[in-house]
Order: C-alpha cells, then sequence, then structure tokens
C-alpha cells in the first residue's frame, strides 16, 4: 500500500490458450522441469491435446501461491477458460516519484519482463515525462496480468507463473492523471474493475469521486485497506469507501522455509493488516487475501522475489478473481445482471463476500462475546477469507428473484416503498443439521456527479437483512434466526446456523425502521447473495498456533499471555486468544494452549525444515 500526500490533502499512495490446454501432472518420477518441458512440446502440437492428456496441470507447481491459497489456480481447473479475456481492469499506481506537484510518470511496469511479454499494456499519462518504473506497480500487474511457463527463482527452481488474469486488458493509470482526467470530470475509464493499490487516511473530493463512479456506472472498485499498527495506517481510502472492496491481507506463516511461506497462510493480524471501524463506524475490511505473492523483480527481466504481506498486493488476488467473475458473467446472458452498470458491482461484492471462508477468531465486530447485529463485519477479516470457488458457484447458481429459491443464488433487485415494504426470498433445506446459512446485501450509498462530489445523504437509504426459521404448518412458531441491521453500513451479513428442527427458511430485504410513514416512493437498488453450506472445521490449528509457525508450543503460550495482560488496556484492542470463546482470554484458553503442546500439535506442512531459523 502508498501512501504519500500532496498539497496537503491527497494521499495516493498474453497468455497462449494452448499452453493452458496443455494438461500436465508432477507424478511421480516427473519433474517439475519436465512437465513444463512436455508442456511447451504441445504448444507446437496443439493436435495432441485433441489426443486427450487425461491430468490436469498440478497447481503446486503454479506461482504465485496465494492464487492458490485463494482458490483462484482450482477456478481455473474447473473452467479452464477463465483468464479474464474480454474483462478490462484499470489499476491505479502512484507515480514513485514527484518534483514538486508533478508526477515524473515512473509508475509502469517493465514491459520488457519475461512475465509480460504476452501482456498488452495501455497507458495513461500526459506523455510530457519519459516513461519511468515502479517496482510497487511491478509487483501489481504480474500478479494480476503475469505469465511465464518457465519461470525460475534460486529457492524453488524452475515453475509456472501464471496471474489472475493473464489475458485481461490491462489499463495502467498514474493516480495524479486519473484523478485530473477521470474523477475530477466524472469520465469513468474503459474498464469493468478499477484496482487501486493506493491510500489515504482521509475521505477526499477524490475519494468520494471514486465512489461516485461506482455508483454511477456500477463498475467494481477494489483497493487495499492498509498496512496495520506496524505500519501505522488506519483503514485508508478509498478501500474504507461505502461503495468500494476494501481488502485486507492475510499473513504468510512464519518459517525458516521460503518456499513454505509463499505457500501456506495463517490470519489477518493487526500489526500488518489495518482493521475497523472506520472514523465514522463503516465496518472494513471487506474481505482479506494473502499478500506476500512471488512477483515480477523489477530490474531483473527474468527475475521473481517475495512481496511480503502488504494489502497492495492482496488487493491484486481479490481484483484478480473478481475479473474472473466478471468474464464468466458477460459470457453468460444469464448473468448478465452482475455486470450491470446499475448495480452490478453490488451483486459482485455481494457474492465475493456471501462466498468469503471464514478464520478462526472471525466473529462481527470488535472479539467480544456479542455477536453484534448492529455490525455486519469482522473488524479485522471483514466477510473473511477469499474463496474465489464458492464465489463462481454462488455465480452460477443464478439470479432468483423473490419467492421460493435454491439454497444458493443471488439477485440484484429494488426494494420499493409500501405499506410494509420487503422482499422475501424462500429456501428449503431439508437436512437442516450442521449447515450454516450465509446470506448478504450490498447496495450503493448516493454522491453527485460533479466536484466535490458530495454524499447525497437524502438519498441514502438503510437496509435489515433478516433470516426467519418457518413452521408452514404453525406460523406461531415462526422465529427470529438471525438479523443484522447496521446503522451506518451499506452491506448487511448473516452467517448463522440453521436449526436442525427448521427445514424451511425466509431470507427478507427490508428497510431499516419501517412504520406506516413511509413514503410511497421510497426505493433502493440492491445486490443480495446467500447460500447454505456445512458448519466449518471447529479445530484449526490457528486457534493455538498464535505465531503462525506450524507448530504449537510454549512461545504461543508466553503469547496467549501477553495477550491477556494487554486485552483490557482499551476498548479498542484487537488480540487474538480467545479461544472458547468467552469474550476474554483467560486460564481457560491457556489450558486449551496446553492441551495442544501436549500432543505435540504440528500443522501438516510443518518440518524440520519449516522449524529452522530463517
Amino acid at each position: 500500500m502508498e501512501v504519500g500526500s500532496r498539497k496537503g490533502n491527497l494521499a495516493p499512495l498474453g497468455f497462449s490458450p494452448h499452453l493452458w490446454s496443455c494438461k500436465v501432472t508432477q507424478s511421480a518420477g516427473r519433474t517439475i522441469a519436465s512437465s513444463l518441458v512436455v508442456c511447451l512440446a504441445v504448444l507446437f502440437n496443439p493436435a495432441g491435446i485433441a489426443a486427450g492428456a487425461e491430468d490436469s496441470l498440478s497447481i503446486d507447481i503454479l506461482q504465485p501461491q496465494g492464487l492458490r491459497y485463494a482458490g483462484i489456480y482450482a477456478l481455473r481447473e474447473i473452467d479452464p477458460g477463465l483468464t479474464g479475456a474480454g474483462v478490462k481492469f484499470a489499476v491505479v499506481s502512484r507515480s514513485y516519484t514527484y518534483v514538486g506537484d508533478e508526477p515524473q510518470n515512473d509508475y509502469r511496469p517493465p514491459v520488457e519482463h519475461s512475465c509480460f511479454k504476452a501482456t498488452q499494456f495501455t497507458f495513461h499519462d500526459d506523455g510530457e515525462l519519459p516513461a519511468g518504473i515502479s517496482p510497487h506497480s511491478t509487483a501489481i500487474c504480474s500478479v494480476l496480468f503475469g505469465e511465464d511457463p518457465a519461470a525460475f527463482h534460486p529457492d524453488m527452481g524452475q515453475f509456472y507463473y501464471q496471474g489472475a488474469t493473464p489475458q485481461a486488458q490491462a489499463n495502467i493509470y498514474e493516480f495524479w492523471h486519473f484523478l485530473m482526467n477521470n474523477v475530477h470530470g466524472h469520465s469513468p475509464p474503459d474498464a469493468d474493475i478499477i484496482a487501486a493499490g493506493i491510500g489515504s487516511p482521509l475521505e477526499d473530493w477524490w475519494t468520494r469521486g471514486i465512489e461516485s463512479l461506482a455508483e454511477h456506472y456500477g463498475i467494481v472498485v477494489v483497493a487495499g485497506i492498509g498496512n496495520g499498527a506496524d505500519a501505522y495506517h488506519t483503514v485508508l481510502y478509498p478501500g474504507a469507501g461505502a461503495n468500494a472492496i476494501g481488502v485486507g491481507v492475510v499473513d504468510s506463516v512464519n518459517t525458516g522455509n521460503p518456499v513454505t511461506n509463499l505457500a501456506e497462510f495463517a490470519l489477518a493480524y493487526p500489526e500488518h493488516s489495518s482493521f475497523g471501524p472506520t472514523g465514522n463506524g463503516r465496518s472494513k475490511p471487506d474481505i482479506v487475501a494473502p499478500g506476500n505473492c512471488l512477483a515480477a523483480e523489477v530490474n531483473e527481466p527474468n527475475g521473481f522475489e517475495p512481496t511480503g504481506d502488504w494489502s497492495s498486493f492482496s488487493t491484486p488476488i481479490v481484483a484478480g478473481a473478481i475479473g474472473l467473475l466478471v468474464q464468466k458473467a458477460k459470457q453468460d446472458s444469464d448473468l448478465g445482471p452482475a455486470v450491470s452498470p446499475k448495480g452490478g458491482n453490488c451483486v459482485i461484492k455481494a457474492i465475493l463476500l456471501n462466498s468469503a471462508t471464514k478464520l478462526p477468531y472471525w466473529h462481527k465486530g470488535q472479539l467480544q462475546t456479542d455477536d453484534d447485529h448492529l455490525v455486519p463485519l469482522d473488524y479485522i477479516q471483514g466477510a473473511g477469507l477469499l474463496n474465489a470457488v464458492g464465489a463462481y458457484e454462488n455465480l452460477l447458481a443464478g439470479q432468483m428473484e423473490p419467492g421460493d429459491v435454491l439454497t444458493t443464488g443471488w439477485d440484484l433487485n429494488r426494494l420499493a416503498g409500501s405499506d410494509r415494504p420487503e422482499n422475501v426470498y424462500k429456501i428449503t433445506i431439508p437436512e437442516p443439521a450442521d449447515k450454516q446459512i450465509t446470506a448478504t446485501i450490498a447496495w450503493n450509498r448516493h454522491y453527485e456527479r460533479v466536484y466535490p462530489f458530495k454524499a447525497a445523504a437524502e438519498k441514502d437509504e438503510n437496509l435489515r437483512l433478516e433470516i426467519w426459521a418457518v413452521d408452514p404448518g404453525n406460523p406461531s412458531n415462526n422465529y427470529l434466526l438471525d438479523y443484522s441491521d447496521s446503522s451506518v453500513d451499506n452491506v448487511e451479513h448473516i452467517y448463522v446456523a440453521a436449526d436442525a428442527a427448521y427445514t424451511n427458511y425466509e431470507i427478507i430485504v427490508s428497510f431499516s425502521g419501517i412504520d406506516e410513514k413511509t413514503e410511497p416512493d421510497r426505493g433502493e437498488r440492491y445486490g443480495l447473495a446467500w447460500t447454505v453450506g456445512d458448519k466449518p472445521e471447529a479445530d484449526n490449528i490457528f486457534l493455538y498456533d498464535l505465531n503462525a509457525d506450524g507448530i504449537v508450543n510454549e512461545d504461543d503460550l508466553v503469547i496467549a499471555l501477553n495477550n491477556l495482560l494487554n486485552s483490557g488496556n482499551s476498548p479498542d484492542t484487537y488480540l487474538i486468544g480467545d479461544i472458547k470463546p468467552d469474550g476474554a482470554i483467560d486460564a481457560a484458553d491457556l489450558a486449551r494452549i496446553l492441551d495442544q503442546i501436549q500432543i505435540n500439535r504440528r500443522a501438516d506442512w510443518h518440518t524440520e525444515q519449516e522449524e529452522k531459523a530463517g
């Protein structure tokens, strides 16, 4: 995440289808190198594909492995055509240097790098200064667009480097010129998705202008939320904005093995990932993703290096997953509303958050006992970890209007004023025991179309989300299972266990604070997503492995003791270690860690090599 300031109030901070069609597995006796040789051979013999190779390209030989962890490579195995083709990105990158108030246009990735050979870049600046290279932009663009089937790194040998959307259209905008040419004039970039690794701790005309573009044109805006307490980052705009998708970072595990650190991830931690609420009480981030990615090295045309755990590099992972959803929605007319200029960004946001995986310690708001109905998201995890496959399945389930619906689906709809304005979606769960219901709504806050893009608060509505357990034979047995009703957020999110005694449920979208005085012309467009799944794993090792080194030992007990001593110092404290959970770190939590020490609890990826000092 790049943070800077200007004038006191401005803080920016070729893919081959034959290659993918090649099906190779790193089976016994076959090295990574030989797998790549076979793949390259098929490139020059496409007929070999038709003969029907039966294996699939192993995602273990792909980099960045953060994409695997977030499900992007698995999604591409399900649907190999998802490469970002036909999707347009606007990647907003701040120049590396400024002279006075002028950016020096060194905001570009090095197009001569091996992973960009097939990428068609378009650069947007004033053209008056020579082009320069930005390491920050280089890493972001390689995670999004990179493609190199014969990449190499000294610590891991040869591998296949493949970004999230290697066939997408890559439009790279210099931050200042983007503000002046696109935001200030309310002229949207030619893009489906705006990805921004920039941030400011304060809302300003340009952050509101970006939100206005999202509202009025349905553009999905994805931005890093900030790099946590160690970087002195509060939640940063535009990621902290109402209409943007704010992204936090999940840390790599903490071992002495760099290969493992690039492949395995733990939790989002306040030290490295900024956490909410925002100054006006909004829940942020919206979602988290891995940040430590192997990315193109700016000074080596064939080199790659780890980025480290920064939200600038979790942002392109989330943006890339969205790019694949947008590609699919563009290909299928039945999914078209998900990319509608009138609210499509709300559908994508709802689907993305609804499908996210809850990591250990997920809890609405602060880590307290109350599952706050007035706070829709966890203040450090948001809705959870990006799950690209889950989002794809949620999208593919299709749009369903109010009434009887399947257990997974979505809708783009409008809530209109009436005596009792509400939209009701009825689902049936034949075997409700051990099932979890997730539902999410998102809608846009309203902003003027002209500078300084003031909030049009008079147009804003506040929506409420409810889930009811329903007894068709005896309505008196109906009861409110859960609800989400924030007074400040424009996202509502429910994650609740189904009642084993009830097979029928209603998901209800309504206005918050309904009464008989409701205006008839009251209305708000929203995106809704829902799904029913199995209850999650209840004993994840990262509940106890507090330093994320893959083994539960005395070091974790010391961390828990320190957290216990510090947990009451501030109402804003966000400390991990309440395993039970009962709202406090106490002797019961320490006892659970001791139990794990006694059984020598280790992660399945932990080896002696991981235990060695880095």
